[in-house]
């Protein structure tokens, strides 16, 4: 493959596989143009509003869509795509995480290591949610960093340097953390799951790690609802909704509310408006559940999205 040098590397900024696939691809950047592109990650929503202006560039763990289709420019992503690429250099497969489709780019061009190896490997099973893999707790660690201290604490604290991921001593504190917090957690959050609609769960969090908790639920089928959600609200007050499924139900309902991801782990942001845990469970209810569209009208729904779309 021949690759345009990039005035910019896009992606994924809430997760270990877009750190991991950012970073990658700004790495090999440097070393095949001996210029290091800025790296600029996004949330779902923000990446839709963002204008695409440069030249050239290269996405990672970012879905492919027409917008993206330009002359110069590189995707590399795993998310289910409709759009077929005529003008853009598209690296997709839906098996694989973006870090590992972005390592195997590394790799044929000479870029690669045994720490990297390993890296890839951990991202890979964490952000595909492989639980039956041998190392999948670790991985789960290891993806638990970004979601703790965060994607751009993390580039400050190894300056950018993936290898020095790779037995950083805060996995001691991830691994504490889930021993002790997700027992914990998943009691306390089983006997508080709210109905958002007849598919759709809300699990109320305080302690251990989200997605485990979620998935042991839906292993274990504690609730009677094939879809469990999560909220996060950020420091600036956005209402981030987390969807989780055994059997690919989570994306459609991510998709109702302008998101996307993976049939089985998908997201999305909520309206400006929603400021607030209760606020937010009422929009959900509203948006997820059919019996109470018919109460509020469509047409009131797609008014709060079009304010999202204007921000």
């Amino acid at each position: 493959m021949s690759l345009t040098k990039p005035e910019v590397i896009y992606t994924h900024e809430s997760d270990l596989d877009g750190l991991v696939s950012g970073l990658l691809l700004q790495n090999l950047a440097q070393r095949l143009f001996d210029h290091r592109p800025r790296l600029l990650a996004f949330h779902n929503q923000n990446w839709r509003q963002r204008p695409l202006n440069e030249r050239t560039a290269w996405v990672c763990d970012l879905s492919f869509e027409a917008r993206l289709d330009k002359p110069n420019w590189l995707v590399v992503d795993h998310h289910h795509t409709e759009h077929t690429p005529r003008n853009a250099q598209l690296i997709h497969d839906v098996n694989k995480s973006a870090s590992l489709l972005a390592y195997e780019l590394c790799r044929a061009n000479g870029f690669e290591s045994e720490k990297l190896d390993r890296l890839v490997h951990l991202s890979n099973i964490a952000d595909l949610f492989l639980p039956d893999a041998p190392d999948f707790m670790l991985a789960t660690d290891y993806a638990n960093l970004v979601k703790i201290y965060g994607f751009w604490n993390l580039i400050e604290l190894t300056d950018g340097d993936l290898e020095r991921l790779i037995d950083h001593p805060l996995l001691e504190v991830m691994e504490v953390k889930r021993r002790v917090e997700n027992p914990i957690g998943y009691e306390w959050s089983r006997s508080r799951v709210q109905k958002i609609g007849p598919q759709v769960g809300y699990v109320e969090t305080v302690v251990g790690n989200v997605n485990m908790i979620v998935h042991q639920m839906l292993d274990e089928k504690a609730t009677p609802y094939p879809v469990l959600l999560t909220l996060h609200r950020k420091g600036n007050g956005v209402m981030l909704v987390s969807l989780r499924s055994r059997t690919g139900e989570a994306l459609k309902y991510a998709e109702k509310l302008h998101g996307g991801g993976h049939p089985n782990a998908a997201g999305a942001t909520l309206p400006r408006s929603v400021q607030n845990f209760g606020d937010a469970l009422e929009f959900l209810k509203k948006t997820l559940d059919p019996f109470k569209q018919e109460e509020v009208g469509l047409s009131s729904l797609e008014e709060a999205f079009s304010v999202v779309d204007k921000s």
